[in-house]
């Protein structure tokens, strides 16, 4: 349990995935990384966990930790899936690392009877306060990489990704923005969240 609650602690986005995630229910984590989100879920909710990541040592770190997990590119799309084959699909920190996020999202939403979404914010008053006044590319702690060693293809705003939702027919149930300045981890924004959430957690469904 020491674990698992440490990876709460760092994982900004979990403790907000956790609240939503239903005690049982069937759950595929894309991009799952070392499996440490859906280890936690395991634990935590008793959930029946699957889960797919591009990076084979991860892949193995997932197996290690008793995860049912494959290597796959979601830049394939999920073919193999049917409609509605999982109650819960999550997709965290993962979407801007595709190649085409409007694909992405809608065979999500059609595997999955919802679908938790979560990005960094590059609308964040530090990122902004970056570009403008030192002409630099933004590191913050949502997004820790410099340009050149970064995984993400596209940076987006949480503004963006509502225009994006509605602009490709997919439904916003819950948005979640979130901050983890001057110490505050997991502290939800509600005034001007754009500007000051540096993370946001989504939750979808098809219209």
């Amino acid at each position: 349990m020491k674990k698992v609650l440490k990876l709460i602690e760092k994982r900004k986005d979990l403790e907000a995935i956790l609240a939503y995630i239903e005690e049982g229910s069937r759950v595929l984590d894309i991009g799952c990384g070392d499996g440490s989100l859906l280890y936690t879920l395991k634990k935590i909710k008793n959930i029946q966990a699957f889960g797919l990541e591009l990076d084979e040592e991860k892949v193995a770190e997932c197996v290690s930790k008793g995860l049912s997990v494959i290597q796959y590119d979601l830049n394939k799309g999920l073919p193999d899936y049917q409609d509605k084959a999982f109650d819960f699909i999550i997709l965290s920190q993962t979407l801007q690392q595709v190649a085409r996020p409007d694909q992405a999202i809608k065979e999500v939403v059609r595997v999955g009877k919802k679908a938790i979404v979560s990005v960094p914010n590059f609308g964040y008053w530090k990122c902004r306060f970056d570009l403008m006044f030192k002409g630099r590319t933004p590191v913050t702690k949502a997004l820790p990489h410099m340009w050149y060693n970064t995984p993400n293809l596209r940076v987006l705003t949480i503004s963006d990704f509502m225009d994006f939702c509605k602009d490709i027919g997919i439904k916003i149930i819950k948005t979640i923005p979130l901050s983890s300045s001057n110490g505050e981890a997991k502290k939800i924004i509600k005034l001007l969240p754009n500007l000051r959430a540096d993370y946001c957690v989504f939750m979808l469904e098809e219209k």
